[in-house]
């Protein structure tokens, strides 16, 4: 493998140059939001040694950073071998507690959500939590999460096939991309996770070992593995509605994604500019509280069919509590986004972890 020092260029208010190797999954990253911050709009470039980002990507232990409200226009499209090491692998488990506060409850519209003090795993607020229904695009993140754990060539360069487009019942599948696009499988991760991207995550399935059923199969384990018993999957990009799960099964599944650094970065990277080399693709995160910037998201995903309604799974920190919200089930877009805030706010009211 080349161990040879590639660098990519982000504007971050100003370029910052962030020199990197392809030997880890560590490599991946491309939004130190940690690093932006402390940078002053007169600053030059700034050079991120390969075993910094390492540092970055694979100490899970630490507090983890906020979101950022930068934007990105690098590419990933850097060639190499990089791979995933076996440190990209979460260890933690997580263990619900359902317990309430004394605080008054907040008013929620949606079908059914959780709120959830992920360091603890206390149950803060609930609503039909063990229910479970379809939940849309909120599949993608345990595609990205299998996707993770498989530990690929994520530079492998990997063209999207009619197939990718089929969806799920005759839904509309993509409205950016195009059968015969390009890209590497870091560059479908970003798609899938940022911008929802049906057949991206369609492609990460069928490029798995052993295909899409393999991948099926290995996203279904994982639930299982976890505890998520109410949870079933059907496909990778949550078009068929038989992908199911419960607002408590997600809340384990958002605390675990949340130990992967690369899932928290590309899952709240507010915009990108995805160049192809023939074409550039300016997208934007499908979650407003992202691309507003006025929380601390550590993790973000989306959804939406018409059998699950509008939904979102945000992992944040507010006064010092990192919290998982789960919404799903809400009717627009715009009632989610107030579910949400709601929901940030509530906790924002509640005492301070010590």
């Amino acid at each position: 493998m080349k161990n040879s020092k590639k660098s990519v260029m982000h504007v971050l208010g100003m370029s910052i140059l962030l020199a990197w190797s392809s030997t880890s999954f560590a490599d991946l990253v491309v939004n130190n939001n940690s690093a932006a911050s402390s940078v002053s709009a007169s600053s030059a470039s700034i050079s991120w040694s390969a075993s910094d980002a390492s540092q970055l990507m694979d100490d899970d232990e630490t507090e983890i950073s906020p979101q950022g409200s930068t934007s990105v226009t690098t590419t990933l499209r850097n060639g190499g071998s990089a791979t995933i090491t076996s440190s990209a692998t979460p260890q933690k488990s997580v263990q619900i507690r359902d317990t309430f506060g004394s605080t008054s409850q907040p008013s929620v519209n949606a079908r059914s959500a959780l709120v959830m003090d992920a360091q603890t795993g206390e149950v803060l607020f609930s609503k039909n939590s063990n229910m479970s229904v379809p939940i849309a695009s909120i599949t993608k993140l345990m595609t990205a999460v299998v996707t993770a754990d498989a530990r690929l060539n994520m530079s492998e360069e990997i063209t999207l096939d009619s197939i990718d487009f089929a969806g799920a019942g005759g839904k509309n599948s993509s409205s950016t991309l195009r059968v015969g696009d390009t890209m590497n499988r870091a560059e479908l991760l970003l798609f899938a996770l940022m911008k929802s991207e049906n057949p991206a995550a369609a492609a990460l399935a069928r490029t798995y070992p052993g295909g899409r059923s393999a991948f099926v199969a290995a996203m279904n384990a994982k639930a299982k593995q976890l505890g998520m018993n109410s949870t079933r999957y059907a496909e990778s990009t949550g078009l068929d509605p038989h992908n199911v799960s419960s607002a408590r099964d997600l809340g384990i599944l958002v605390s675990t994604a949340s130990q992967y650094g690369l899932i928290r970065q590309f899952s709240t990277t507010p915009t990108y500019d995805f160049n192809l080399g023939y074409r550039v693709l300016k997208s934007n995160n499908t979650n407003a509280l992202v691309r507003n910037g006025g929380w601390n998201i550590n993790l973000s995903k989306t959804g939406f069919i018409n059998e699950a309604g509008r939904c979102v799974v945000m992992h944040t920190t507010v006064n010092s509590r990192p919290a998982v919200v789960v919404l799903l089930g809400a009717s627009s877009s715009q009632a989610r986004t107030n579910d949400a805030t709601n929901l940030l706010n509530w906790v924002a009211t509640l005492p301070k972890r010590i």
